[in-house]
């Protein structure tokens, strides 16, 4: 007797449309790959679940995007349907993309193909200069709070976006920030001093900039909040700004001058890079 296909309903899911929970994309086409995979083995969710040792919840779930699934249940999944390596291959690409915010992941591509980048903060130290403490320490503070293996999976992405500084041939990396961002002692004055110290390492790299804008600053170009600038290998200009839970990345032409303005004056109102490395040390001093 065939089995009956099982849809899952998630929390916030109901009669009310404005409340419904979107699927990740890249959940998604992970979903469609099983799906299909399954179907091509001739098997129902009922038949699939016992095959591999999970309910016929968790694997709609899946097929539909709305639940990750576990390292066993991918090669679990590729064994039994005999895929060719197609959902271990879905599963790495679902990886690679795993950590990233589904409104930062255009900007994090256009990262990779990145010669110059610019980058304005006042809220946070820029993730490509993070430390693994202090990223945890900024994620674990901003509500609702993640789950241990979400929270891992945003620092592991953001760590390894940070290769980007080191990769040759160089890419060239501008950073400016508040100084209220490193005074307010994320995570508490030993994560601080490991921040500082990294951030004056970082500093060091033939291609990095790092430049800080003084708390007393009667001349502030960047009161309309922060934003970034990246130039492609292709020489084509890309802006992005970022809010509570959006992003958006900026093609415009007359939107991405506006942002080079902006950046053009901040860089002469904030300290240069010389006069910022002492800040730092002044602050590092404090602790």
């Amino acid at each position: 007797m065939m089995g009956r296909e099982v849809t899952v309903m998630t929390a916030g899911e109901g009669s009310n449309g404005d409340n419904q929970v979107e699927p990740d994309p890249d959940l998604r086409n992970f979903g469609e790959v099983l799906k299909a995979s399954r179907k091509r083995a001739g098997l129902t969710q009922e038949q699939f679940g016992p095959k591999v040792g999970y309910s016929v919840q968790y694997v709609a779930s899946v097929e539909q995007g709305r639940r990750h699934p576990s390292v066993r249940f991918v090669s679990k999944a590729e064994e039994v349907l005999d895929a060719f390596g197609v959902i271990q291959i879905a599963a790495k690409q679902l990886t690679r993309r795993r950590g990233l915010a589904s409104w930062f992941r255009r900007w994090a591509e256009l990262e990779e193909v990145a010669v110059a980048l610019s980058t304005y903060e006042c809220r946070v130290v820029p993730g490509l200069l993070q430390t693994e403490a202090y990223a945890r320490a900024q994620i674990q503070n901003v509500p609702p709070m993640p789950t241990i293996q979400e929270a891992d999976d945003r620092i592991a992405r953001r760590l390894e976006r940070q290769e980007l500084l080191t990769r040759t041939p160089y890419a060239s990396f501008s950073f400016i920030i508040e100084q209220a961002v490193i005074e307010r002692q994320t995570g508490g004055p030993a994560v601080s001093l490991e921040l500082i110290d990294h951030l004056l390492g970082c500093a060091r790299l033939p291609n990095v900039d790092v430049q800080i804008m003084p708390t007393v600053s009667p001349e502030h170009s960047g009161t309309d909040g922060p934003f970034q600038l990246l130039e492609t290998q292709e020489n084509e200009w890309w802006g992005y700004s970022e809010g509570q839970k959006t992003g958006r990345v900026i093609s415009d032409p007359k939107a991405v001058s506006s942002l080079h303005q902006r950046y053009a004056k901040l860089r002469i109102q904030a300290l240069n890079p010389t006069d910022s490395a002492g800040l730092l040390m002044r602050l590092r001093g404090s602790l």
